[in-house]
């Protein structure tokens, strides 16, 4: 069977997104690049910074509210019905709920060969990340770095706390069949 997803998991400024541009690069046929953020610019403004949407706290917390709960259960089924009408897909998350948030996409890409990939980065590299950025709340990367992999599979793990993305892309390709 051909891998037809492939599903980043990793903390906030872990180098998922330069890791994916890498992949869409070396891939031999394109692969789309769909991810939480993507799916979190997508909410409507009164679900944003909300208790029933998605709350960032100052210290970087995410809290994640009903409405956006539900929302994120039909985006995963949305992208593993473009899987399934014949996209490659790679999905860009970040796993809060660690092994119930991989539950939840194995349930939507039931059927569908799946590589899981762990992107793992020291959480002080993930916090200068975060600094540097200038876009995301800081805390964040810190609080996520070790909380999103807490009992998680994967198939293959990186990480990018010395490796740049191209290399770690590399890595992963080997595993795409």
């Amino acid at each position: 069977m051909a891998t037809n997803v492939i599903v980043l998991n990793g903390g906030s400024s872990s180098g998922k997104s330069g890791i994916i541009r890498c992949l869409q690069a070396i891939l031999p046929v394109p692969w789309l690049a769909l991810g939480v953020d993507t799916m979190v610019d997508a909410l409507p403004a009164a679900l944003q910074a909300s208790e029933a949407g998605l709350d960032i706290g100052p210290d970087g917390s995410v809290n994640v509210g009903p409405e956006f709960a539900a929302l994120d259960r039909a985006w995963s089924e949305g992208v593993a019905a473009m899987a399934r009408a014949g996209a490659h897909i790679i999905i860009d998350d970040v796993f809060l709920g660690g092994a119930h948030s991989q539950e939840r996409w194995q349930k939507a890409l039931a059927g569908l060969d799946v590589l899981w990939v762990g992107v793992k980065c020291d959480s002080d590299v993930a916090a200068g990340r975060e600094l540097a950025r200038g876009d995301r709340v800081r805390g964040m990367a810190a609080q996520q770095a070790d909380l999103v992999h807490q009992g998680v599979y994967y198939d293959v793990e990186v990480d990018t706390t010395h490796a740049e993305s191209l290399a770690c892309a590399r890595t992963i390709a080997t595993h795409v069949t």
